[in-house]
């Protein structure tokens, strides 16, 4: 059972689950579950806080990291760039699901 301290370092790890078509299809029929994590994480530190949040068993961790895209902004037509950010796809064991209606 992990501490207090552990699952808010283990939310800050997690930020957001990410709920698309292409992400649903896959947690149903694969088993995989997409989430948004922080971008220094690692996959070892995904695992354990996918397990400790969600009480599943981890088989497999993918990330993907995308980079701030360079965005015109409207006063006088200057550019921002917009963050960086992670990805984590997640494949559970066989049996195991995550209700995401009841995370996002």
């Amino acid at each position: 059972m992990p501490t207090p301290e552990q699952l808010n370092e283990y939310r800050g790890i997690i930020r957001a689950p990410i709920i698309s078509e292409k992400s649903m299809g896959q947690a149903e029929q694969e088993n995989k579950y997409h989430f948004e994590v922080h971008p220094e994480a690692n996959k070892v530190q995904i695992r354990e806080a996918i397990e400790a949040l969600f009480d599943v068993r981890v088989v497999k961790v993918n990330t993907l990291t995308i980079k701030g895209k360079i965005r015109r902004r409207s006063y006088r037509h200057r550019t921002g760039k917009t963050a960086r950010q992670k990805k984590a796809i997640v494949t559970l064991a066989a049996g195991e699901h995550i209700d995401l209606v009841d995370v996002a």
